[in-house]
């Protein structure tokens, strides 16, 4: 079957969090998907984010979810932050092409990175990152503090 790449436009942001949840289903936090659908339209209205989708019959089956952030060691960075293609039509190629134009984007945005994270467990994820000659980072940890409990840190300090 036929793939074909193109940027997302608003209309497609319902299938894009749907994909979303099946990659968070995948990777054993479904309920950590809290994002609506019209944070989403109202971010993506206001550039926060892109997405690269790959279609078949005109079914989005793919995404390269991305933004431009900012290293103060390298520069401008283009992070990926979802990446995922349907669970069934995985193997099939649609990855590279996807993940292809996501490193195309970043040439042509001239950023100094193309930054992405991978669950240690992931294996077929991280051997498809390796593939491609990708620096798998093990030495840094992941910091958060979810937005429902700024008041009672910072209340802390």
């Amino acid at each position: 079957m036929k793939t074909t790449l193109r940027k997302a436009t608003k209309q497609d942001l319902q299938p894009v969090l749907d994909l979303v949840k099946e990659l968070a289903l995948y990777e054993k936090a479904p309920q950590e998907v809290t994002v609506t659908l019209a944070d989403y339209e109202t971010d993506f209205e206001n550039n926060v984010f892109e997405i690269i989708l790959a279609e078949q019959e005109s079914k989005i089956v793919g995404i390269a979810f991305y933004y431009m952030a900012y290293s103060t060691w390298k520069g401008k960075m283009l992070f990926l932050e979802d990446f995922v293609v349907k669970e069934e039509l995985r193997g099939q190629g649609i990855g590279k092409l996807i993940f292809r134009a996501y490193l195309e984007e970043a040439r042509r945005q001239n950023v100094s990175i193309a930054k992405w994270q991978v669950l240690d467990w992931n294996e077929p994820a991280i051997n498809f990152y390796e593939k491609y000659n990708s620096t798998i980072e093990k030495q840094w940890f992941n910091g958060k503090i979810l937005k429902k409990d700024f008041d009672e840190i910072i209340g802390l300090m």
